[in-house]
């Protein structure tokens, strides 16, 4: 088995600004994604982890996994859909998600993705699940049978290439659907941003970041 964690000094992070909440959220989900899912119409990202982005491929292991950020998103949703699931706000971001500790039945969603291999520690906000993920990474579960970078370290990559490529640098997509949905595509976290061509004369654009998507009326992209 061979292992490869790469860690980047500059990485790009997804949390810029906090401000405390005291918040408890709980009802069915909505999966969106390997660490966010929606709960009446509220984002909500798992404290504490980062888990593969969904267009995120791994190398060796298990045929599964090569897909991995597609895989992690469908085991997240498989355990959560259709179930009642509990969440305390710690913090909203800038793009309005509710960043939270969240459990099904007692369980804590962010431990679990971590112990089975499915998520790393978010190691720049909180060291809590450090000991776990070295639990996991020593019993080689989940994405450590495989090779992979850091779900941060994807993101910075992916947006720097998309960058370079994007009008005025600003590379997320900004897609009207045959619904009229509007929905953004980032370079690192849609499965379809490869695929997703902006025609800017149907008022389709391209944004610098996703609060200015959000704010615009545009969402991200469900499972």
């Amino acid at each position: 088995m061979i292992l490869r964690l790469v860690i980047a000094p500059l990485a790009m992070t997804i949390f810029v600004t906090w401000s405390v909440l005291a918040e408890t959220i709980a009802g069915l989900v909505r999966p969106m994604d390997g660490d966010t899912f929606e709960i009446a119409g509220v984002v909500i990202r798992l404290a504490g982890v980062d888990a593969p982005e969904m267009a995120q491929e791994c190398q060796g292991g298990p045929k599964e996994l090569r897909r991995c950020g597609a895989f992690v998103a469908d085991v997240l949703a498989g355990r959560i859909r259709g179930k009642r699931i509990e969440c305390e706000v710690h913090a909203l971001d800038k793009y309005e998600r509710r960043l939270a500790s969240c459990s099904h039945a007692g369980e804590d969603l962010s431990t679990w993705l971590v112990s089975e291999g499915l998520a790393l520690a978010f190691r720049r906000y909180s060291e809590k699940l450090v000991p776990v993920e070295e639990a996991a990474k020593a019993a080689g579960r989940g994405l450590w049978q495989t090779t992979f970078e850091t779900p941060w370290e994807y993101r910075a990559h992916r947006w720097e290439v998309a960058a370079q490529e994007a009008p005025e640098g600003c590379p997320i997509k900004g897609n009207i659907n045959r619904d009229g949905e509007r929905i953004y595509h980032t370079p690192w976290g849609s499965q379809w941003y490869d695929r997703t061509k902006i025609t800017e004369s149907e008022g389709e654009r391209w944004f610098c970041d996703e609060a200015e998507a959000l704010a615009a009326g545009w969402r991200a992209p469900l499972r």
